[in-house]
């Protein structure tokens, strides 16, 4: 396992900006980002569209994800340490026992 990193990327860098409209618009545009590793503790994150992203091994600690539909974000090796998660929509390959372990401990989440 490696650190969480940061990615010198422009929708990334809107990302960590909490920077929602411009974030949603690139991605209607179609531009996406390699998140894998991605280090987004803090960050804001309701209202961005995550659709089918990869945010394999993220770093979510204390991250707001209220309201995210996740379901088809890809989330194995995630860790959501004490995120912010009411309302939450998770891919159903995540077991909630995964979800509450990577809430409480910071357990890295693995998909069934």
């Amino acid at each position: 396992m490696t650190a969480p990193k940061f990615i010198d990327d422009p929708l990334y860098q809107l990302l960590r900006a909490g920077q929602v409209d411009e974030f949603n618009k690139a991605r209607e545009e179609g531009k996406t980002c390699d998140l894998v590793g991605a280090d987004l503790r803090n960050v804001e994150l309701q209202g961005m569209n995550l659709k089918g992203l990869d945010l394999s091994d993220a770093y979510l600690r204390q991250a707001d994800l209220r309201g995210q539909d996740l379901s088809e974000t890809r989330l194995e090796g995630a860790s959501i340490r004490g995120a912010h998660v009411s309302g939450v929509m998770f891919p159903k390959e995540l077991l909630a026992t995964e979800i509450a372990l990577s809430l409480e401990h910071g357990t890295r989440m693995r998909y069934r």
